[in-house]
C-alpha cells in the first residue's frame, strides 16, 4: 500500500517553482530519502504534503487523505510524526513541558524509551540547549506517539557523530516494526545507511527514483591525492575521472571508474596522503543530472522554496 502518493504535484510562487509536477509513491515500511541540493524545493513538497501550503496544482494523499481536504489531513495526522527543518521551540519552555504539550495533542507511549537513546536535557529551558539537543528534542516529539508515518527535513542536522549513529540505529529498527519514514537530506552518507530509495530533486523536479545502491554505483568516489614528488597526471587521465582540480602537489576529482585500476594507479605513485569519500550530492547532480550550477546554500530558505 502507498502511505504517500504524489501526482503531477506543483507548486508555483511565481518567480520560482518550488515543485514541478512531482510524481512519485512511499510504500508501507518503507524508508525513503528525498534528494536535493539547498534551494531544489525538499521543504516545499514536504511542507505541501502536511496541508501547510496549499498545490498549485496537482495533488498528493497522505495517509489515505487527500492533502486538499483539510478535515481528512487533520484525522491523518495523528498518524503521522514531523520534524521540520527549523524547529521554533519557545525557548522560555523547559523541553519537558514541550513535550507535555505534545502529549496532549497526540499522545507519548514511546516517550521514555525515546529519551534513552536521545538525551535531551527535558529539565533545562530550551534557550540553553545547544543545537544537538533541540535536535534530538525534535526527534522525541516526532516519535513518541508512535506514529504510522514520519516526515522529516533534515533530521540529523546539529547531532554529533554518536547521536548521528543512534539515529540511524534507530531508523532501522523502526523500519522493522513496519513505521514508514520519509526524509529530506543532502548528505549521501547518512541516505547510504538507512533508506531503501530515494527521490532525487533538483529545482522543482524529480531527476530521479532510484534504490540506494544504484544512487551510490552513480556518484562514484571523490579522490584526493598528494604525492611526494607532485606528479600526479596519470591519475587524472584514467577512464572514470571527472570534475579534475589540482592543488600543491596534488589533484582532486570524482572517481566513476573500476577500483582496481585507480589502485594500481596510486600504487605507482609515491603517495604522500591520499582521501577517498563520498562525493557531495551537489557533484552528484552536476555530473548526472546536468552541467549548470546548482543554487547555492541557503537558497532554500531565503526563497521559502
Amino acid at each position: 500500500m502507498a502511505v504517500i502518493e504524489v501526482t503531477d504535484l506543483t507548486k508555483d510562487y511565481g518567480s520560482v517553482l518550488g515543485a514541478d509536477s512531482l510524481s512519485f509513491t512511499v510504500e508501507e515500511g518503507e524508508v525513503f530519502g528525498f534528494l536535493g541540493p539547498n534551494g531544489a524545493g525538499k521543504t516545499t513538497t514536504i511542507r505541501t504534503l502536511l496541508g501547510l501550503l496549499s498545490p498549485t496544482s496537482g495533488t498528493a494523499t497522505v495517509l489515505g487523505a487527500d492533502v486538499r481536504d483539510e478535515a481528512a489531513l487533520l484525522e491523518a495526522k495523528r498518524r503521522i510524526g514531523y520534524l521540520p527543518a527549523h524547529l521554533g521551540f519557545d525557548e522560555d519552555v523547559t523541553g519537558k513541558r514541550v513535550l507535555d504539550y505534545h502529549a496532549s495533542v497526540k499522545g507519548d507511549g514511546r516517550r521514555d524509551e525515546l529519551l534513552e537513546i536521545f538525551t535531551p536535557p527535558v529539565e533545562r529551558p530550551i534557550r540553553e540547549y545547544s543545537t544537538g539537543n533541540e535536535r534530538m528534542l525534535g526527534i522525541v516529539q516526532a516519535f513518541m506517539h508512535d506514529p504510522d508515518l514520519v516526515i522529516m527535513d533534515e533530521p540529523t542536522s546539529g547531532l554529533d557523530p554518536l547521536k548521528q549513529e543512534a539515529f540511524n540505529e534507530f531508523i532501522r529498527e523502526e523500519r522493522e516494526r513496519g513505521t514508514t519514514v520519509f526524509f529530506s537530506s543532502h548528505v549521501l552518507s547518512e541516505v547510504r545507511r538507512i533508506c531503501d530509495r530515494v527521490g532525487i530533486l533538483r529545482e522543482g523536479r524529480l531527476v530521479g527514483l532510484e534504490d540506494v545502491e544504484t544512487l551510490l554505483d552513480q556518484g562514484g568516489k571523490r579522490v584526493r591525492v598528494q604525492t611526494a614528488d607532485g606528479t600526479s597526471t596519470g591519475l587524472a587521465t584514467l577512464d572514470g575521472v571527472i570534475n579534475v582540480s589540482t592543488f600543491a602537489d596534488g589533484v582532486q576529482f570524482i572517481y566513476t571508474g573500476d577500483y582496481n585500476m585507480l589502485l594500481r594507479e596510486l600504487a605507482s605513485h609515491d603517495v604522500r596522503e591520499v582521501e577517498i569519500s563520498e562525493p557531495p550530492l551537489e557533484d552528484v547532480f552536476m555530473h548526472y543530472y546536468g552541467t549548470d550550477e546548482p543554487e547555492p546554500s541557503g537558497q532554500e530558505v531565503k526563497s521559502n522554496v
